[in-house]
């Protein structure tokens, strides 16, 4: 992922490739195509907006709430290029829609988008809008517009493998005008962002994102001020799990070993399963 600045500090930009991210998720979930590009979407703006974030410790969790047959997806990322997710149903299926492209908007459908900051103060920030596509670019730009009052434009895009179903390509951008941006600027971008009908479409030609912005940017003084890795990462672990079963009533956990099985935890955001035998659980009453 890469951030900076053009135009004199009028424009700022962020631009990430998040192919190894998106299969990871679409692999540790066993994702349908729909459900893949979906959460790699999600997962890409996620990144983005999470090195907008001041703080090293602050979250920032990006959360739809959806009447379509996805069921809903959640996204949390930190300002260091973490990030990670998951989709209610990762299963569903759709037909292509009419641009014979994967159908993420009808897999969502109606529904709310809830940006959610913890920035360590006594209440996190957040902000919601309806969605207005539920294509995911769309539905952040009008997000950063309307609860934020930046305007800005979003692209994402997961290309998948017909064969393997794999994905192929992952990444997008976010490019957003400052309070001091002036109307040329703005023209100008705009022009350029025109012509732009998929970023995944680069990506296939070889290009990278450093590409990517010197041609949308060609002319405007563009800089990249900062290189950040950034990848799936769950911080889930067998201790922090222990300790969210050994917080529950006394009653409930004599009750799991009453039942004399193991108890097994899922993690929803990566999948991993933890598993604690009925000596543990005694251990821990």
């Amino acid at each position: 992922m890469i951030r900076g600045t053009a135009a004199d500090g009028e424009i700022r930009f962020f631009a990430a490739y998040t192919k190894d991210t998106a299969e990871f998720a679409r692999n540790a979930h066993n994702l349908s195509p729909v459900a893949a590009a979906a959460l790699g979407r999600l997962l890409t703006g996620g990144v983005m907006m999470g090195a907008m974030l001041k703080n090293d410790e602050d979250i920032l969790t990006l959360k739809i709430d959806c009447d379509g047959p996805i069921g809903g997806l959640t996204v949390t990322a930190d300002p260091k290029g973490n990030v990670k997710g998951y989709v209610k149903n990762p299963d569903v299926d759709l037909p292509p829609n009419d641009k014979g492209k994967l159908d993420v908007g009808g897999a969502l459908d109606l529904g709310v988008l809830s940006v959610i900051k913890d920035e360590g103060l006594k209440e996190p920030y957040i902000g919601q809008t309806i969605l207005q596509t539920g294509e995911i670019a769309e539905d952040l730009t009008y997000y950063f517009v309307l609860s934020e009052q930046t305007p800005s434009s979003v692209a994402l895009g997961v290309l998948l493998d017909k064969e393997t179903g794999h994905v192929r390509h992952a990444g997008g951008f976010i490019l957003q005008m400052m309070p001091n941006a002036r109307e040329e600027t703005i023209s100008r971008l705009e022009e350029r962002l025109s012509g732009i009908t998929s970023v995944t479409s680069y990506f296939e030609e070889g290009k990278t994102v450093e590409d990517m912005m010197d041609m949308i940017l060609s002319g405007m003084d563009h800089h990249v001020t900062e290189t950040i890795p950034c990848g799936f990462h769950c911080d889930c672990s067998y201790e922090r799990t222990a300790e969210v079963i050994g917080s529950l009533p006394k009653k409930e956990i004599r009750e799991m070993i009453d039942e004399g099985e193991d108890v097994e935890v899922v993690c929803h955001f990566c999948n991993k399963k933890y598993v604690f035998p009925v000596d543990v659980l005694k251990g821990m009453l």
